[in-house]
């Protein structure tokens, strides 16, 4: 996970308040990086910095969506569920990971490793496209199949692994979250289209669920555990899309085991269709769906 975090004048949209607003941001995050390998005040610093991110994310949030609004941002409602994906369901469930495993290393790396993500790519992509310097990566609307989705995923998971998911986000951008194994599964439907499916499990989720499949514990991530979370992935989404009613879409091509730099090259060039990220209590699982 990144261990630092430094502004840069790049970020600067040349709006003086969100600038300003932005490293504070910035700031609280990169406070808590440099404390956070103290032990003893871990709880304490994470306490008060979740504190302050949320209270200060909130108001920047409402002043941001103001000057949207004020220069008529035809991109404005968009741009808006970020936020409020942001600050409904990402920020409440990285505390109450937190708050749960007592300020565990996993949690709070969790914590800043998505905030910092999240933060970077949300000042370079969506507020630059603010000032038209740059184009609008969310380009879907969240849709009544989305939730469909998002409560089939929920499901299959249950029914295969045993694990019950809490949504982290569904605006998911390749943030990071830790170690963790990616394939990409590229699919075709009868007319050719392509549809590529993101997998993404963090590292001590794979091998609990691969040490469910062979009986016994696996501790490190191998040849042989690589292939297994593979056929993991592709009998996950032969089950997703039974129930999501593709029996058009899933005629799987080919699966590629992906390094972090060509998932973040993919979320680059267009952000997914869906892109949906849990917390099974074990690790962190993220799926995404994108048209091609």
């Amino acid at each position: 996970m990144i261990d630092k975090m430094k502004w840069n004048d790049r970020f600067n949209l040349g709006v003086e308040s969100i600038d300003k607003a932005h490293q504070r941001l910035f700031s609280i995050v990169q406070k808590m990086l440099r404390l956070n390998d103290d032990e003893k005040d871990r709880q304490w610093i994470c306490e008060e910095g979740i504190k302050y991110f949320k209270s200060y994310t909130l108001k920047h949030f409402a002043d941001e969506e103001a000057y949207m609004q004020s220069i008529h941002y035809e991109g404005y409602e968009a741009h808006k569920r970020v936020h409020d994906d942001m600050k409904n369901k990402t920020l409440p469930a990285l505390e109450k990971d937190m708050v749960e495993s007592e300020y565990s290393m996993e949690s709070v790396q969790h914590f800043l490793g998505i905030c910092i993500g999240w933060l970077t790519g949300h000042i370079m992509l969506e507020d630059h496209a603010i000032t038209g310097k740059i184009s609008y990566k969310w380009k879907y609307e969240l849709t009544e199949e989305t939730a469909v989705l998002e409560e089939v995923i929920i499901k299959v998971f249950k029914e295969l692994f045993g694990l019950d998911l809490e949504t982290v986000s569904e605006h998911y951008a390749g943030e990071d979250f830790g170690k963790k194994v990616c394939y990409r599964l590229s699919y075709q439907d009868q007319e050719k289209k392509v549809t590529q499916v993101f997998f993404i499990l963090e590292e001590r989720l794979t091998l609990r669920m691969i040490s469910q499949l062979v009986g016994r514990e696996i501790t490190k991530i191998s040849k042989v555990a690589v292939d297994a979370a593979n056929l993991i992935a592709q009998q996950f989404m032969k089950r997703v899309g039974v129930c999501f009613d593709a029996s058009g879409l899933w005629h799987l091509e080919k699966t590629n085991l992906i390094t972090d730099d060509q998932l973040s090259q993919d979320f680059g060039r267009e952000y997914p269709r869906y892109s949906l990220l849990f917390n099974t209590g074990v690790g962190y699982f993220a799926l995404c769906i994108k048209n091609r």
